[in-house]
């Protein structure tokens, strides 16, 4: 493994991470309604699960779910339900005022986080597929600890500087003036996506 190879593997995360999805769209109205202590919590969670996924491809996970479809299945399945979960609760808070909507600790904002991730198996399939591409045949372990850490430090690095950015006041001003419509609009999307992956085969 060389340089090269994981400038290019950070490149392909970069564009992954900012492709639309539920782990973004979390991030951005946790940090939104949250506050920024919430938001960089909520990455914490997504970007440990994600390396985690990438971690579970470089050791060959895809092919243990080719042979027990019943696993991934049962994963997606529960993921697609938490999803919808989260798109229920917030569509729910949309017209509390902020003052009267809880502010979610710290320690949920990970946990949902975390699970949002964890019920989206499509990411090892996914890492599998950019793994093999980028990296050559035969790492060694220190090679594939590297991989995994540079993975969920990026990930980290982006959310943090994500969700600092969001809790500024021009941001939270503007969620503040338009908070029933953006929360049931985060709340209609995550529940389209909870459904993508529920009838996805």
């Amino acid at each position: 493994m060389t340089a090269l190879d994981l400038i290019a593997f950070n490149a392909v995360l970069a564009a992954a991470i900012l492709s639309p999805g539920p782990a973004l769209l979390f991030a951005l109205r946790t940090a939104l309604a949250d506050g920024r202590g919430a938001g960089i919590a909520a990455g914490l969670g997504l970007g440990l699960v994600a390396a985690l996924w990438t971690l579970a491809a470089l050791l060959g996970l895809e092919a243990l779910f080719r042979f027990f479809p019943w696993a991934y299945t049962t994963l997606k399945v529960g993921g697609a339900l938490y999803l919808l979960y989260i798109a229920w609760g917030t569509w729910r808070a949309a017209r509390a005022p902020m003052s009267d909507a809880p502010q979610k600790p710290r320690g949920r904002a990970f946990l949902d986080g975390a699970l949002i991730n964890l019920g989206n198996p499509k990411s090892v399939l996914f890492a599998a597929s950019v793994l093999v591409v980028i990296f050559p045949k035969g790492l060694t372990a220190t090679e594939i600890a590297l991989i995994t850490l540079n993975h969920m430090v990026v990930e980290w690095l982006f959310y943090a500087v994500f969700a600092t950015l969001l809790s500024g006041a021009p941001a939270r001003r503007a969620y503040l003036g338009a908070k029933p419509w953006i929360d049931r609009a985060a709340a209609l999307m995550l529940g389209a996506l909870g459904l993508k992956l529920l009838t996805d085969r």
